[in-house]
């Protein structure tokens, strides 16, 4: 198994982009996985390949999950998405937004491509901060699920390294993961947050997602450079 190389979940985003600003820092070699899921930014895709030429990954691989078949989310289906919601309602029950099941997927797709390539350690950029309420990103299920890859996997059982499930932000807030990429030279104009952006991937300014990012930067006292454009 190569301890030098990783595989990482890449959505375009401030996150999984910090993250891998992170790994990068650390001289890992890098396998950018994105997944085209019928999400209803389709502009983060694009993201995704700019983020990946940026930090020049070994290999970017995207592949194609259409969970509009199953919908169930505003952002896989025609379900509005929530605008201009206060910090109270922020931090409610989980919103429309929330995707069925979409990191236990979106990391199962990880631990195989991962095994394929020899690979034990993937990284995810979650965070059980500012998370919208996500029961995909807490410590917990990272740790389940880590469990479960080890059960069910060729390398898990028979290979001298168990995979790795790291989550250098879990425990971060939005403002200290956009100072942590800032730090190691992140150029936000290449992300996309928004789950309702313009054409052009402009960002609709009033998401849960778009907001949160929003209060990151304002804490920093730093403009968000998607927002400037």
């Amino acid at each position: 198994m190569s301890q030098k190389a990783v595989v990482i979940l890449s959505s375009g985003g401030i996150d999984s982009t910090t993250a891998m600003a992170i790994v990068k820092n650390q001289g890992y070699e890098i396998i950018s996985l994105s997944l085209d899921y019928g999400q209803r930014n389709r502009y983060e895709l694009e993201c995704s390949k700019k983020v990946a030429a940026f930090y020049k990954v070994k290999e970017h691989v995207i592949i194609s999950l259409n969970l509009r078949q199953i919908g169930g989310s505003a952002l896989t289906s025609e379900i509005e998405v929530p605008k201009n919601r206060s910090e109270v309602e922020l931090n409610e029950d989980i919103p429309v937004t929330y995707v069925p099941a979409r990191n236990l997927i979106f990391l199962s797709v990880a631990v195989a491509l991962a095994e394929a390539r020899k690979i034990t350690n993937i990284f995810i950029g979650v965070n059980a901060v500012d998370f919208s309420g996500y029961p995909d990103c807490r410590p917990a299920f990272i740790q389940s699920f880590e469990a479960t890859a080890n059960l069910g996997t060729r390398c898990g059982v028979q290979g001298k390294e168990h995979i790795r499930i790291h989550t250098p932000l879990i425990h971060l807030s939005k403002r200290q993961i956009i100072e942590k990429g800032l730090e190691l030279g992140v150029n936000f104009e290449l992300t996309s947050s928004c789950y309702d952006p313009q054409s052009g991937g402009k960002p609709c300014g009033s998401c849960d997602s778009c907001l949160i990012r929003q209060k990151g930067f304002k804490e920093l006292d730093k403009e968000d450079p998607c927002r400037s454009g």
